[in-house]
């Protein structure tokens, strides 16, 4: 059976309070609710894990073992070099998700330093970038 690690970065706890238009209507749970579902679709398990805290989200990734990563960083998108870092010695598939679109945001937000450590990057389209993400691991494997 694969294993996925759903990582969700600085304040994705707070889901459902945040601006819906940017980051759509769902809590966390019901983000992870959602991604389970589709994991089991594949015959797969999945690990779900959230911190604010970047060596939290780099503790996760070095002590856990999976088949592949889909993380939403979060602002640690365009500073994480540490992140990233782990994320590349993992050495699995990874793709980089989120939920608004960053490319027509601020202008900040456009550089990604997580991307590089990833086979693909997904923003825009809300819960459905998870979803895609799933799909193109499976395509990956």
């Amino acid at each position: 059976m694969k294993h996925i690690l759903l990582i969700h970065g600085p304040n994705l706890n707070k889901l459902g309070e945040r601006s819906a238009e940017h980051y759509g209507s769902l809590t966390l749970e019901e983000l992870e609710r959602l991604c389970t579902n589709k994991a089991s679709e594949f015959g797969w398990s999945i690990s779900c894990f959230q911190s604010n805290h970047e060596g939290a989200l780099i503790d996760f990734i070095q002590s856990n073992a999976g088949d592949g990563i889909i993380i939403n960083p979060g602002a640690l998108t365009h500073y994480g070099y540490a992140l990233y870092d782990a994320l590349n010695d993992k050495a699995i598939p990874t793709v980089e998700v989120h939920l608004s679109d960053i490319k027509s945001r601020e202008k900040w937000r456009k550089i990604s330093v997580i991307k590089a450590a990833c086979i693909a990057q997904i923003s825009g389209k809300k819960e459905n970038s998870y979803l895609e993400a799933f799909d193109i691991i499976k395509a990956h494997l």
